[in-house]
């Protein structure tokens, strides 16, 4: 089917959906509960909406279209509040982080929806192994071409999305030496990655796309896993590189602080994104998965290499202007505190396996910090 057509929208509005993980409170291990939440949570108003996701043992919440940090925020909190409800009546504990610490991929169960049930004919054991769980954050754009200049002008600040996000530094039940291994799942299926690099809509949508239409590879937009892709029919570019937080706080501060950049970016005007930009891409990928904050990227133009926490901390200084029109200096705040003092959650989790020394212990921190309480953290 040809691709719809991209419905502009406001330009920089946000929209975050998480992807939230369901634990058992006997064991901490993952519960097969996504229907039992989705039909109590339907059964009285929802402040945003709620959908089941791959398997039993996650769900997916996001927020309505907001173009300020504090309502964004507000909305965040009120959702948690109700899951938190619904969770303490079914006697199951909801949390974030990218990868369950311990679960085993193979006792999961695909939800009963026909697409899920098509994508897990179609990849196998990789689709129970996408219980992961993301942060995806929507930016509205004017057009479809300044869709796209979003889309590859934010390459080069990418890395800074996964490290300040990244909490999955366990799967399996091991330490992967990763900050964050749930990308290295994503990173499996055979359209994930960087998006084709195309600047305008109509060579995007009669070139690229048809061509891979034809092909019978791809039926919709969807069917890209792109670390950031165009979505035409909300008229936004959508980031998935993030683990989800183990906070909405977090969560909020990380989809402002996407905001702000993207102002920077069309106001500011830097030069141009080109394809030579990508030839370092990769590596500074799997440095921010790997190391956090603790990575060293290479800029794609002077081809300098950089320390991540630093790079992050020079760009939080060069959009401040752009995050006091926002109304979100609170957030840029909270990413400030990341980078330079209390780091990323994936290095607060491995802290709590040292101190709890079981990584069972390591979930229980995570339902505690979800639920708003900070005292968790030893």
């Amino acid at each position: 089917m040809p691709l719809e057509p991209f419905k502009a929208s406001a330009s920089l509005t946000l929209g975050v959906e998480l992807e939230l993980q369901l634990v058992s409170p006997g064991d901490f291990d993952l519960c097969d509960a996504a229907n039992d939440m989705l039909d109590l949570l339907a059964r009285k108003p929802f402040p945003g909406d709620v959908k089941p996701e791959m398997t039993q043992s996650m769900i997916e919440v996001s927020t309505d279209v907001f173009t300020r940090y504090e309502p964004l925020l507000a909305q965040l909190r009120a959702i948690r509040d109700q899951l938190i409800k619904a969770g303490d009546r079914l006697n199951v504990g909801l949390c974030g982080g990218g990868t369950h610490p311990f679960q085993r991929w193979f006792h999961q169960r695909i939800f009963a929806k026909p697409r899920f049930h098509e994508l897990s004919a179609l990849y196998g054991y990789l689709a129970k192994q996408f219980t992961v769980f993301g942060q995806h954050v929507h930016v509205g754009c004017d057009n479809a071409d300044q869709a796209l200049y979003l889309l590859h002008a934010l390459n080069r600040y990418l890395p800074h999305f996964i490290a300040l996000s990244a909490s999955s530094p366990y799967s399996q039940g091991v330490d992967t030496l990763f900050d964050s291994a749930r990308l290295n799942s994503v990173f499996a299926f055979p359209l994930s990655g960087r998006a084709p690099f195309v600047l305008h809509w109509d060579e995007f949508e009669s070139g690229y796309f048809a061509k891979m239409e034809k092909t019978g590879v791809v039926k919709s937009m969807k069917d890209f896993y792109w670390d950031i892709r165009p979505k035409p029919e909300y008229g936004t570019i959508e980031l998935r590189v993030c683990d989800t937080p183990l906070t909405v706080e977090r969560a909020a501060a990380l989809a402002c602080y996407l905001q702000a950049l993207c102002r920077h970016l069309l106001e500011d005007h830097e030069s141009a994104p080109a394809e030579d930009d990508y030839l370092v891409y990769n590596y500074n990928r799997f440095q921010a998965c790997r190391f956090g904050l603790e990575g060293v990227i290479v800029h794609p133009r002077s081809h300098e290499s950089l320390s991540l926490r630093e790079d992050i901390l020079a760009t939080l200084r060069l959009i401040d202007p752009h995050a006091q029109a926002l109304e979100c200096g609170g957030a840029l705040e909270e990413i400030h505190r990341v980078a330079a003092y209390s780091g990323n959650h994936a290095w607060a989790l491995r802290r709590q396996r040292e101190v709890h020394g079981s990584i069972e212990g390591v979930v229980d921190t995570a339902v505690r910090l979800f639920r708003g309480e900070p005292e968790a953290l030893v």
